[in-house]
């Protein structure tokens, strides 16, 4: 439990400890995965959580708060609900509401208007992510900041060349195979001079 604490902001403790123990559910640190930042999962009748290592306070705090808001409705309803479901987002709505005071200005802002109809991922609220990532540590060069036409690579080396951005994502083709890829707005990319 003490572990726990270097992730959050300090005066979300309490509360969090408590919905731990009134739970009795096991938290795991992990290292960062790239297609989640927490996972709740129901072990033999035992309720486990985990969450990313590489988050900043204020995402941890979200990201913990959204899966305990699932362990909540395991509780009471088991599988008989969807996970993102009513009774997610009013479980969800109300534990986070208890920490809107404790984030900075620009980003209770925000998390209120999440909280209207909060998504299955904050990753899936750009305005959210976008906030989010100003408290990062090492944030590289996103999608977003570079021009339409110019050359990228990812992480695994593929080289892209940016389009045009469609509702969301943006339209990008792979150089080598010319297959189209949307990529979200924060992607991190390298562009290719």
């Amino acid at each position: 439990m003490d572990a726990l604490k270097a992730f959050l902001p300090v005066a979300s403790f309490p509360k969090i400890k408590d919905w731990i123990n009134e739970l009795d559910v096991q938290i795991k640190i992990t290292p960062p995965r790239k297609t989640k930042l927490g996972d709740f999962k129901v072990v033999k009748n035992s309720l486990h959580i985990s969450i990313n290592n590489d988050l900043n306070p204020y995402s941890f705090l979200i990201t913990l708060t959204h899966e305990l808001a699932h362990a909540f409705v395991y509780k009471e309803y088991k599988n008989k609900v969807l996970p993102h479901g009513n009774q997610w987002k009013d479980t969800f709505k109300n534990m986070l509401l208890n920490f809107i005071p404790l984030f900075p200005d620009d980003i209770a802002k925000v998390v209120s208007s999440h909280l209207l109809n909060p998504k299955a991922s904050s990753g899936s609220d750009i305005k959210l992510a976008t906030v989010l990532r100003q408290y990062d540590d090492n944030k590289g060069l996103t999608i977003s900041a570079i021009m339409e036409g110019e050359l990228f690579s990812t992480p695994n080396g593929k080289i892209f060349k940016k389009g045009i951005k469609l509702r969301k994502r943006y339209r990008c083709v792979e150089c080598t195979s010319n297959k189209v890829y949307l990529f979200h707005p924060l992607a991190e990319v390298v562009p290719i001079q």
